[in-house]
């Protein structure tokens, strides 16, 4: 019979307590969270491809520090132009990067930033226009180092 001091259970409480509170931060996000995220804000209507440039680099070697852009192709006028773009990754623990509202004023829908990439993985990219339809762009990041905590 093994006998445990009272530090030893101190330790192991602390240990159990700091594994659930961790464990579902570290969970990644895969295709099917990203389907839920883009579900989630609408609904099941079908997103299209095409007007979507969204650039980013085939091979990251850091995931640190993955910069990409994104340029949807509308005249930006009044009656048409992009009302939000949003960026999901497959493989980061939370499916949305980053979103972007846009409006006429703008003169362009074009954004650019830099995303930490857990894994290898898709990016996709939504936009959403003014007359409601949405538009899809995928592309896939070999990452060599990981930069969410790999």
């Amino acid at each position: 019979m093994t006998s445990f001091s009272r530090r030893d259970a101190v330790l192991l409480g602390s240990a159990a307590t700091m594994a659930a509170v961790l464990a579902p931060h570290m969970a990644l996000a895969d295709a099917k969270a990203v389907e839920d995220e883009i579900k989630k804000l609408y609904g099941d209507k079908k997103a299209d491809a095409g007007k979507i440039k969204l650039d980013v680099p085939q091979i990251a070697e850091n995931g640190l520090v993955v910069p990409f852009t994104v340029d949807v192709d509308s005249p930006m006028t009044a009656g048409d132009f992009v009302k939000a773009v949003h960026v999901f990754a497959e493989g980061n623990p939370s499916a949305g990067v980053l979103s972007y509202r846009f409006s006429a004023e703008c003169g362009k829908a074009s954004a650019s930033a830099r995303m930490r990439l857990a894994q290898t993985q898709n990016i996709i990219c939504i936009a959403e226009m003014s007359d409601g339809k949405l538009f899809s762009a995928k592309s896939e990041v070999k990452v060599t180092i990981g930069g969410c905590g790999g």
